[in-house]
């Protein structure tokens, strides 16, 4: 593996579909000055805005819209794991959302490998009343899906 290879693959990748997303609520907090990368991207689930103001995603068979942020420091999951109220050592039942590592696409569908996301389990969305997001994209700011 050469070094930009060795490099790429070295960095965290992190698919975000909410308020971590450039221009919302917590991506200035949590992730200005620190990621290296943002596109538009693909994962497969499903897609819930609950009455928080903040959405879920569950494990699904839609598409969901989001962004792929990659970041030169592994040491921000600890940020993103309190934020996203997930404790590893926790039961999973305990947890608000679980990270957990899936298969991301960009916007033509090619595959661009593993990246972690927060998935919810779909009886704690139940619990909260979220409302599926057909589209596959939430927002607080913005009503469109990114495009290339």
């Amino acid at each position: 593996m050469n070094e930009l290879n060795a490099k790429f693959s070295s960095r965290l990748r992190v698919f975000v579909y909410g308020t971590l997303k450039p221009g919302e609520a917590y991506h200035q907090q949590y992730c200005a000055g620190k990621v290296v990368s943002a596109k538009g991207a693909i994962a497969y689930g499903e897609l819930f805005s609950l009455p928080m103001g903040y959405p879920a995603m569950t494990s699904g068979d839609n598409l969901v819209y989001g962004y792929l942020l990659e970041f030169e420091n592994a040491n921000i999951l600890s940020d993103l794991d309190a934020l996203e109220g997930y404790h590893p050592s926790r039961q999973k039942s305990n947890n608000l959302y679980n990270r957990e590592q899936v298969e991301i696409f960009d916007l033509q569908r090619k595959i661009q490998g593993k990246a972690w996301v927060y998935l919810m389990s779909r009886q704690r969305v139940d619990q909260l009343k979220g409302k599926p997001q057909a589209n596959g994209w939430w927002s607080a700011v913005e009503n469109a899906p990114p495009r290339e």
